[in-house]
């Protein structure tokens, strides 16, 4: 079955960085686009970035750009999540998330638990 298991979060003062990490299993990861996702306190989930299958489209939210890197590791089923310039308004529960296909299209079928992260002095 799919699994998606993120780590990485935790307290950064603004400014600062975090490295967040998805280890995926029980699917080909390598022909599956996969997204950044996030939860903020009371509020909906918000796409954050996604990468294509094979790396080739790379979008992000107007509201990270700049700020966020999204990779992947086809050889690993593991996403990265670099996360600079941290904002208080990025706190939130980060999740990886499985898209439909292999590019990029904002329909996931499936996500993990989750990663806190809060930003904050």
């Amino acid at each position: 079955q799919v699994q998606l298991v993120e780590s990485g979060g935790g307290l950064a003062q603004p400014g600062g960085s975090l490295r967040l990490s998805c280890a995926a299993s029980g699917f080909t990861f390598d022909t599956y686009a996969m997204s950044g996702v996030r939860q903020a306190p009371g509020k909906g989930l918000e796409w954050v970035a996604g990468i294509a299958s094979d790396s080739s489209d790379i979008p992000y939210s107007s509201s990270v750009r700049g700020r966020f890197t999204i990779t992947r590791d086809n050889a690993k089923n593991t996403v990265t999540l670099q996360m600079n310039d941290l904002k208080p308004e990025d706190t939130g529960l980060y999740h990886c998330a499985k898209e439909r296909t292999r590019i990029v299209t904002k329909l996931y079928t499936y996500w993990g638990q989750g990663t806190q992260v809060t930003v904050g002095s």
